[in-house]
């Protein structure tokens, strides 16, 4: 009897599996979930060159952080994988016994991933050349960009979460600070540690040790009124570890070098913001370092662990490469996605709206006909999609994918970008088929309030087309 059930079963299974793929797809997009969502669908087999699925594909939805890929594969076509994020110093006038009678520039050039060592090294160049004071000023240079620190339809009330700090040419530690807050005995004061070490911000730790009458802990800053202190109260029941944004990302970054300055015996007249010049014969601009960041870096920290600030810097970073100009905006990042978009991608731009890079913004709205462009346009350049494929998250194994699709067809499979922003939740990349062709996909659910049911229904659909 076991062995009749037995077989009933694979029975059962082999006759699910040899339905079309359409039908199986047809089956998950109909579910109870869509009763009050949105979805678009879309599968192309890129061994074949053909359509395999599609559903809604030409309505218009938030995409989320999957709007990653389009800022991603413009980035790579336009910038190419060899790109760099620059830090820059460099001083006029002498340098005179141990001081500096003139001005040193720090040049920023948008690296989103600068951190405290990077920091440290510029502050050990400036000792290596002699320099123990700066009569006139330390300038900060922030030309490249515009004064908006945040992109259109960003929303005010998000701050001060990490996820979306004060854009800046100069960023430290992603304009954040990093609060790490360890209980001591109970009913005592707990220790509050915070990384990069500044006198920027201020620390009123008020939490305490292993006491729940104390309340939930809560990490946060007066951010109402652009404020930088740190305030910490509640209870500590364990290590505890949050960042949050710091107002004015430039400054924060400045005030530590001066800090990282002091700590080297270097001492700083003025600090201020400037410009720095071009070299001439009669006003000659001196190098000393030059920090580059690898273009990969930020590529897989953007796509792997959906960094926005990552993508917000190859954004801007686009612009700066295609118009000649300084202050570069955000409009100007979307006129240079535009530009793509309807060369290389053969998509007219007006028929979306693109205005960070991220993801972001309430404004953006894309197709996943158009998404899907872009994954094959990055398929069938080498160039674009090598450096792009080992940057997307990897079901099951890691970035934001490594907890889902595990056991399954999908797992170690499917390479794709996840999207989440509330009531959205969406999904593309590419995935293996068992006969061994390569399927571009694109998934956005919207108007879902439940994004665990959105992620499974992603899921299933990825292990069919791995079938």
């Amino acid at each position: 009897m076991k062995k009749i059930c037995l077989y009933i079963l694979l029975f059962a299974v082999n006759m699910l599996n040899a339905q079309p793929l359409s039908q199986r797809l047809d089956a998950l997009v109909g579910s109870e979930t869509l009763k009050t969502s949105e979805i678009g669908v879309t599968v192309f087999d890129l061994t074949e060159g053909r359509s395999l699925y599609d559903y809604q594909s030409e309505k218009l939805y938030r995409p989320a952080s999957i709007e990653k890929i389009i800022t991603s594969v413009t980035t790579l076509a336009r910038l190419g994988e060899n790109y760099t994020f620059d830090t820059q110093l460099r001083y006029t006038g002498t340098i005179r016994q141990d001081t500096l009678f003139g001005n040193l520039y720090v040049i920023g050039g948008f690296d989103p991933l600068f951190g405290d060592e990077d920091l440290g090294h510029l502050a050990d160049a400036i000792r290596g050349v002699g320099i123990r004071y700066i009569a006139d000023t330390l300038a900060a240079d922030v030309s490249m960009m515009d004064s908006l620190y945040w992109g259109p339809g960003w929303s005010w009330d998000d701050t001060p979460s990490s996820f979306q700090p004060y854009l800046s040419p100069l960023m430290l530690n992603q304009g954040c600070v990093d609060i790490t807050v360890t209980p001591q005995e109970k009913g005592t004061a707990a220790i509050v540690e915070c990384s990069p070490r500044s006198d920027y911000y201020q620390v009123d730790n008020q939490a305490v040790s292993l006491d729940p009458s104390a309340g939930k802990l809560k990490i946060t800053r007066n951010w109402l009124s652009n404020g930088n202190q740190i305030t910490i109260t509640g209870n500590v029941p364990r290590v505890s570890k949050s960042t949050i944004n710091v107002v004015s990302s430039q400054d924060f970054f400045m005030r530590t070098l001066v800090n990282r300055l002091e700590e080297r015996g270097i001492g700083v007249a003025n600090s201020d913001y400037g410009e720095c010049p071009v070299s001439t014969d009669s006003i000659p601009v001196t190098p000393i370092i030059r920090l580059s960041r690898p273009l990969r870096e930020v590529l897989k920290e953007a796509l792997k662990e959906s960094n926005n600030l990552c993508a917000e810097a190859m954004f801007y970073h686009i612009a700066k490469g295609q118009f000649s100009k300084k202050r570069i905006g955000s409009a100007d990042g979307t006129d240079a996605i535009n530009s793509f978009m309807n060369g290389a991608i053969d998509m007219n731009p007006d028929h979306f709206n693109i205005v960070d890079g991220s993801g972001v913004s309430l404004y953006n709205y894309v197709s996943p006909k158009l998404m899907l462009e872009y994954l094959k346009y990055a398929y069938y350049h080498r160039p674009v999609f090598l450096p792009l494929y080992e940057s997307l998250p990897i079901a099951g194994v890691d970035g934001t994918l490594r907890n889902r699709m595990k056991g399954t067809a999908a797992a170690n499979n499917v390479h794709a970008k996840t999207g989440s922003v509330k009531g959205v939740s969406s999904l593309a990349g590419y995935v293996k088929a068992r006969n061994g062709h390569e399927l571009a996909f694109v998934i956005i659910n919207q108007n879902i309030m439940q994004l665990s049911k959105a992620r499974d229904m992603q899921d299933k659909i990825c292990v069919e087309l791995a079938k």
